[in-house]
């Protein structure tokens, strides 16, 4: 699954810690959703789409030929 994560976080001008702050996660967790090395729960996902004003749909792009 690929995400918007960076993307959004630069627009809104936050730091990958005020981030992790908002939804009470490890920046370690943040880096790891940038790096597209960790897929969230559907609770974080809500959480960081919800921060954006997006739907978890326009934040975390799933790709059917994902395994």
């Amino acid at each position: 699954m690929e995400n918007r994560v960076r993307d959004l976080r630069r627009q809104h001008n936050l730091t990958q810690q005020e981030l992790a702050d908002r939804v009470s996660v490890s920046s370690r967790t943040i880096i790891s959703l940038e790096n597209q090395k960790y897929n969230p729960s559907v609770l974080l996902a809500y959480k960081i789409a919800s921060i954006f004003n997006q739907s978890i749909e326009e934040v975390f792009i799933f790709d059917e030929n994902d395994k």
